[in-house]
């Protein structure tokens, strides 16, 4: 099974590439003066300041390489039209999932969106919803374990 394509919209993708700029210079700048100036404390084994700092310097690297893999993954702009009525990514679905309607986006959980709750093509329901045809009636098991059916009602690209 492949592994469904990212998309980022430019603006998504610039955000990220502001990110990891400030992170890769001042945060990182940052994060070491806090550790030597820790470290001129004296004894490291029960220096809070010192394992604090450098539990921040760990996230924030591994934040550093989530952002380099995005964005040399991802596509940035706008998805190809996919089949008629198929759902991709970076597209707006309505869902009935238990007698309601939802809109959400479909897309990576780095896009933000104001008017639409976002949902990765790689979650329970973004898996499910995923190459599914308008009408159709597909299921995805929660967190919970329970089984949910979701009945595809639109999707579109916004």
């Amino acid at each position: 099974m492949s592994t469904p394509q990212t998309w980022l919209t430019q603006e998504a993708a610039d955000r990220l590439q502001a990110e990891l700029a400030t992170l890769e210079s001042s945060g990182r700048r940052d994060v070491t003066a806090k550790i030597e100036a820790a470290r001129a404390e004296g004894d490291l084994k029960e220096n809070g300041g010192y394992h604090a700092a450098r539990d921040e310097q760990g996230k924030m690297e591994a934040r550093i390489r989530q952002l380099k893999q995005i964005l040399e993954n991802a596509h940035i702009g706008t998805p190809p039209a996919s089949e008629d009525g198929v759902v991709g990514a970076g597209m707006v679905v309505t869902a009935r999932i238990a007698g309601d309607e939802m809109k959400f986006l479909l897309g990576s959980r780095e896009i933000t969106s104001d008017e639409y709750d976002v949902y990765s093509e790689k979650s329970p329901l973004g898996s499910a919803v995923m190459g599914a045809k308008i009408g159709e009636t597909v299921s995805y098991t929660a967190p919970s374990g329970k089984a949910i059916s979701v009945e595809i009602v639109e999707a579109r690209f916004i």
